[in-house]
């Protein structure tokens, strides 16, 4: 199990976007961002803000509660 609360929401975006069928390049082109700064969201190397947890949302087609469910 992830240990840090950034890895833990990286684990929950990665598995969101699997689910949807998005490679991370896609994903990230969907967002807007580059990829490799989705890969950093991913792994945890990253501290996304509030305007890019939004953008992940809303890229993954759910609400923000849902994003952060089970964290």
């Amino acid at each position: 199990m992830p240990s840090s609360l950034n890895q833990q929401f990286g684990q929950r975006v990665r598995q969101l976007r699997l689910a949807t069928g998005m490679t991370q390049e896609s994903f990230a082109d969907r967002c807007g961002f580059a990829r490799t700064y989705m890969s950093r969201i991913e792994t945890g190397g990253a501290n996304p803000s509030l305007v890019a947890i939004k953008t992940l949302a809303d890229a993954l087609n759910i609400e923000l509660s849902e994003l952060f469910a089970g964290l």
